[in-house]
């Protein structure tokens, strides 16, 4: 210890130069040195100490204006400190005044170092806080000494959040995020350069500054995203030397038990509440439990609401039951998303068969949403009336997941990501019938959408009935479609991919459609003829079986090799709108199947792609580029090869004139992946009289049609080339026609087909002065799987007086206002 007591009173009596670099030598020295790791660590604490209580007595040069030429022991030296968070000094002056408080400071330091270091480590709890978006992320804040405090983000690692999510019962992280991500906290910065292996059982086992000792600030603090699968046999441990109202619940999982005469029923809405811990399910006493817990536990499993429940005859079921209560109460106030986020309540004393005694096992029962009752009776049909909905879902592969659109003034509009955080997503999905929220999705991950943004800087209590009931900033402008918000809700288990598999494919994402039905009093699987099976079909099955869109529908599955005992067609006549939740909510035969084809290599099959393109016209240049021109027939007989003229066109002289309406399309790709054709380069048709490939004979559908929606005339245009025309700034092209290349249209680009190129246009010849609904459908025929179909048809009012027409009101998938 005479090494540290030396180098101190070296710098404090000489105030040289010399004298301190021969002071920092002798501290390097002992860093060096093979005194362990607790010595080295006890080095590098009153190293930097030593530094720290001498900033306010000596003048620090800035580190920027150190001479490049240094000696390699001054190089050292000047690597040392910048470890250690400190700037280096050459010029040292003290008073001889201040050097006994100085060395006085040192020798505390040390013996505290010394102390803690040979001590086990402190007893800590940690919890997840914050502005949080999905329930297993949030800002890291450490309870010690009866005081909650954050982590600073200094030399913190995904070891140390690997260690931190372990630590609050997760698989492990994935990732860690600085600078306050999730808001700043308060109190004490309790944790600073916190160095972890990624081996520790606790974060108070990593070498850190210790406890308090931080030049952090809140903007600092540091947070955590932990893998959301939970630690099998993990046990929560409340450290009793920690007992505080702000520890959150951590149990592996939590079911509602239902009691034998309902576990046949889907959902299971009422039961006994049970959760996992230590990898046994146990019972929660009800003598402190509430409505606002059983809202939480009903939001978790899929249900938008709770009701009170007659527990008299579950009571009479407890009391024949051996019962294996949870050591404690829990206390939520309503608005969390997952029990997890809720606080731990008291303790409770375990006494075997007289645990609880003046109550019984939580029971608790939850409202379906509409889509997920388990009847249709009246009594429920009363229930959910039909109404008008303000907020909808676009865009999500899955059931209950999408960009949140909001209706208003007669027009959807989205909603910006700022400050969009789990409480607001969980009330878009109570609203719409499903639970709370699993997550909060920002930065337009399942798509942009398209018109006005309606809503930013939305705040929920969580307590709304609806997202259009929460405050949000109506002054805040300059938000994009870039920052679109989404939600993915949990939904109840219904069952739904046990009915249905894929069988024979490469993978888990393709094969041949096989279905559960029943056949002579049992359960049995089979195919399902592919009589007009097309990519709606396909849509309902993938999303049936969690696997996200139809990315092809095959009429042919001679090549997969599925189970011979299911070769008999089951299902046949499957007709789907694409909204459907599960394939037998489609159209369909019945019992009594007929298909021409017959089974076996003709059986429906289906390929499923997690993401999937979503074209939306701009109508605001369809309406600017309107016009009407008359050609001649000796000039349009390429386009009358390729159908593009109507049907009167045919006797029509050469020298006669054709009245067309023409416009320019612009096609944007708002969704998650290309949109490529379904043919691949060796089927694509030529076409000798324009010379060029189609790789889609019907890309894009015109139609003009009375008010009553009669069609008086229409148009079709082949993909003769889709490229990327334009592009967002940032992206860049990948389709071009030329040269027979590769042809689609990438992610934020659009693809542009001009007013003066054949085919773009209506054939309006023998139309008649009227007012009419312009109509443009963009792939029309489902050719190729979508997100959203919806938005692929724009509508526009039209006038024609026989010599000009306006063109106005142009809408995307919205129903003309006449």
């Amino acid at each position: 210890f005479s090494s540290w007591v030396f180098a101190t009173v070296v710098i404090g009596r000489r105030g040289r130069v010399q004298d301190a670099e021969a002071a920092s030598d002798w501290l390097l020295g002992l860093v060096r040195s093979g005194t362990g790791a607790r010595g080295q660590l006890c080095a590098r604490r009153v190293l930097k100490g030593q530094r720290a209580a001498a900033s306010h007595l000596i003048p620090h040069p800035d580190p920027r204006q150190v001479p490049q030429s240094l000696r390699p022991e001054e190089a050292e030296r000047l690597r040392l400190s910048k470890s250690l968070s400190f700037p280096p000094s050459p010029c040292i002056m003290l008073r001889p005044v201040a050097v006994h408080c100085f060395v006085s400071t040192l020798l505390c330091m040390f013996a505290q170092c010394d102390a803690q270091s040979s001590s086990s480590p402190p007893v800590i709890q940690l919890r997840l806080s914050g502005e949080k978006r999905k329930h297993y992320e949030g800002r890291v804040e450490v309870f010690y000494n009866g005081e909650w405090g954050t982590v600073c983000d200094d030399d913190f690692s995904i070891s140390a959040a690997q260690v931190v999510c372990r630590e609050l019962g997760f698989l492990d992280a994935v990732s860690w995020l600085p600078s306050a991500k999730y808001g700043r906290g308060e109190g004490r910065i309790w944790l600073d350069n916190v160095h972890c292996s990624g081996r520790e059982k606790s974060l108070a086992e990593c070498h850190s500054n210790g406890f308090g000792v931080s030049d952090c600030k809140h903007s600092e603090d540091v947070g955590v995203v932990c893998n959301q699968r939970r630690i099998p046999g993990f046990k929560f441990i409340r450290n009793l030397a920690n007992n505080d109202e702000g520890v959150t619940v951590q149990v592996e999982d939590v079911r509602i038990r239902a009691t034998y005469s309902h576990r046949k029923r889907i959902p299971i809405t009422d039961g006994f509440l049970e959760v996992k811990d230590g990898g046994k399910w146990r019972q929660i006493c009800n003598e402190d439990w509430t409505e606002m817990n059983s809202r939480v536990i009903c939001g978790m499993h899929g249900f938008p609401g709770e009701k009170r429940v007659n527990t008299r005859p579950y009571k009479l079921l407890a009391k024949r039951r051996k019962k294996n209560y949870w050591g404690f109460s829990v206390n939520c106030t309503g608005n969390e998303a997952d029990l997890n986020d809720c606080k731990l309540g008291q303790e409770i004393e375990l006494k075997g068969n007289r645990t609880c005694e003046r109550g019984m096992p939580v029971v608790v029962s939850c409202v379906p949403g509409r889509a997920f009752a388990p009847s249709v009776s009246a009594g429920y049909r009363k229930a959910y009336r039909v109404e008008q909905p303000l907020v909808r879902l676009k865009g999500g592969a899955m059931i209950g997941e999408g960009r949140v659109e909001v209706l208003k003034n007669g027009e959807w509009g989205t909603v910006c990501d700022d400050n969009w955080n789990i409480r607001a997503a969980t009330v878009v999905c109570r609203e719409l019938g499903f639970g709370s929220a699993k997550e909060a999705l920002t930065g337009a991950r399942l798509g942009q959408g398209i018109g006005p943004v309606h809503m930013n800087e939305v705040e929920c209590s969580g307590f709304e009935k609806s997202l259009t009931e929460c405050y949000f900033n109506r002054e805040s402008l300059g938000c994009s479609h870039e920052e679109d918000a989404a939600v993915r809700c949990n939904v109840p288990a219904m069952g739904f991919h046990n009915r249905l598999r894929l069988n024979g494919g490469r993978n888990p994402y393709e094969g041949r459609v096989e279905v559960l039905a029943e056949r002579n009093g049992s359960l049995v699987w089979g195919t399902v003829c592919s009589d007009s099976w097309g990519t709606m079909e396909a849509m309902v099955v993938c999303r049936q079986l969690g696997l996200g869109f139809a990315s092809h529908a095959f009429q042919e599955t001679w090549y997969w090799q599925g189970d011979s005992s299911a070769d008999e067609v089951v299902m046949s006549g499957v007709r789907c709108s694409g909204t459907e939740l599960t394939l037998d909510q489609c159209l369909h035969h019945g019992k009594y199947t007929h298909c021409l084809k017959g089974g076996g290599r003709f059986a429906a099959g289906v390929s499923c792609t997690l993401t999937a393109p979503d074209l939306v016209l701009n109508a605001q240049v369809v309406e600017q580029t309107t016009y009407l021109e008359d050609r001649p027939m000796y000039a349009l007989q390429c386009a009358h090869e390729e159908h593009c003229l109507s049907s009167s066109a045919n006797k029509a002289d050469s020298t006669s004139y054709r009245r067309l309406l023409r416009f320019s399309s612009q096609i944007h790709n708002n969704g998650q992946s290309d949109f490529r054709p379904r043919a691949a380069h060796h089927s694509w048709i030529w076409h000798e009289c324009h010379r060029h490939y189609h790789s889609m004979e019907v890309f894009t559908h015109y139609d003009l049609m009375s008010l009553n929606g009669t069609k008086v005339a229409e148009g079709h245009k082949a993909s003769f080339c889709l490229e990327d025309t334009y592009c967002d700034e940032g992206i860049q092209k990948r389709y071009e026609c030329a040269n027979f290349g590769a042809q689609g249209i990438t992610v934020g680009c659009w693809d542009t087909y001009r007013h003066d190129i054949d085919c773009q246009w209506i054939d309006i010849t023998d139309v008649k002065p009227g007012d009419y609904i312009f109509q443009v459908m963009i792939n029309p025929n489902y050719e190729v799987a979508e997100s959203d179909y919806t938005n692929n048809i724009m509508k526009c009012r039209s006038r024609y007086d026989g010599h000009r027409i306006w063109t106005y009101n142009c809408h995307i998938g919205e129903p003309i206002t006449l």
